[in-house]
């Protein structure tokens, strides 16, 4: 089992109104995170707070739906453009084929 480390002391938590150092190793909350700053770049593995964690969790998450979204567009740009050129050249066939119906009758 992991060992939970306690908090550094000074400050005070908002849920339970004591010294963090005191609280946070027994909170549900205290969570190891391991990752990247979303918008400082630095490396995080250490011990902190979810609901500390909860404004970071958040803009990074707005920035994959951002690029999650322009992926999606570029996919379906791609899909348009094909089937673009998939009908014009449908309808190229269908009117040689229509000439040359014509042509066989006269």
């Amino acid at each position: 089992m992991i060992k939970i480390p306690h908090a550094d002391e000074g400050g005070i938590c908002p849920l339970h109104r004591e010294d963090m150092s005191k609280v946070c190793h027994r909170c549900p909350w205290w969570t190891l995170v391991r990752g990247k700053n979303p918008q400082s770049e630095e490396m995080i593995d250490d011990w902190r707070c979810a609901v500390a964690l909860l404004p970071m969790l958040l803009v990074e998450n707005a920035q994959m739906q951002r690029q999650t979204g322009a992926a999606i567009e570029t996919f379906r740009n791609d899909v348009v453009s094909g089937v673009v050129q998939a009908v014009s050249h449908a309808a190229d066939n269908a009117g040689r084929l229509i000439d040359a119906r014509n042509n066989r009758r006269q």
